[in-house]
């Protein structure tokens, strides 16, 4: 536990449709009972094979225990040819059965034929990928509030979930989720402290910044708050919350799991440095 850049394999062994456009998949592995932990939102990268279903085991770097932020590591990944190196994306573990030694997480299939999704579409039980965490390095606690917002795309949702298992029986969860359509939404656990669930459906015209601006009085109250999804919306739902809801920075949790037009590959953006240090400077 607890380790900064824990390196593993994991092999299919169940895949479910679940809504039209996200595919559950169900892994197994032997590091998983020393890597998983019964915590929500535990983020992790899977590697995506270039080429078939597989990636073979021993192709990844062996982790260094001195690395702590594994800067190390990633380069010797990067050094691995371009031809032979496996695509990296990031996921949230849905659910994880210790007896069992599996693990779920759920695969958004976009459609655009980013790698995640040609892979999540076609995935079987045998399959192998590469795993790189997760790390309880970067866990942080769930806030002892009395309400608290849940807001996020289809990306989010695992971690919605997941957050809304684990929250205290004191805490009322409000959550808004923006998919698809009405086909794409799914059924969420039940909080403790109870939880009113709004989906946003982008066939309708609508979208999870809009909904929250407008929330009105439905948010009051709310002390603290989960976003997560893509980037730029992210980034408006936090100023939003901070500036004009008044929540304190630090009571605003917030992850962007993906950009409009860029995908994990390509280099950051001047924004996306700049937020790197405002949320580095809100963590210090």
């Amino acid at each position: 536990m607890g380790q900064a850049m824990p390196v593993s394999y994991v092999r299919v062994t169940g895949v479910e449709r679940i809504t039209p456009r996200t595919a559950r998949i169900t892994f197994t592995g032997e590091a998983l009972p020393r890597l998983l932990e019964d915590r929500p939102d535990q983020q992790m990268k899977l590697c995506l094979p270039r080429e078939g279903r597989s990636v073979a085991e021993g192709l990844l770097p062996e982790q260094d225990a001195e690395d702590v932020h594994g800067m190390r590591w990633y380069e010797a990944f990067l050094a691995i040819p371009e031809a032979r190196r496996p695509w990296m994306r990031g996921f949230t573990v849905r659910a994880y059965d210790r007896g069992a030694r599996e693990m779920t997480v759920d695969f958004v299939l976009h459609g655009e034929g980013g790698p995640a999704s040609r892979w999540g579409a076609d995935a079987r039980p045998g399959d192998v990928l590469g795993m790189v965490g997760p790390s309880s390095l970067y866990a942080r606690p769930l806030p002892e509030v009395a309400s608290m917002l849940l807001a996020g795309d289809e990306t989010a949702l695992p971690a919605i979930a997941t957050v809304l298992e684990a929250l205290p029986a004191a805490t009322r969860a409000v959550v808004y989720a923006e998919v698809a359509d009405a086909g794409e939404e799914l059924e969420l656990p039940a909080a403790a402290g109870g939880a009113e669930v709004r989906w946003i459906h982008r066939d309708r015209g609508g979208s999870l910044l809009e909904a929250v601006r407008g929330a009105g009085a439905a948010l009051d109250g709310v002390d603290a708050a989960w976003v997560a999804g893509e980037a730029s919306a992210v980034r408006a739902l936090r100023r939003h919350l901070v500036e004009e809801r008044r929540l304190p920075k630090g009571s605003v949790e917030f992850s962007g799991y993906w950009r409009r037009a860029l995908t994990q590959d390509d280099a950051p953006t001047e924004e996306d440095l700049a937020w790197a240090a405002e949320r580095a400077a809100d963590s210090a």
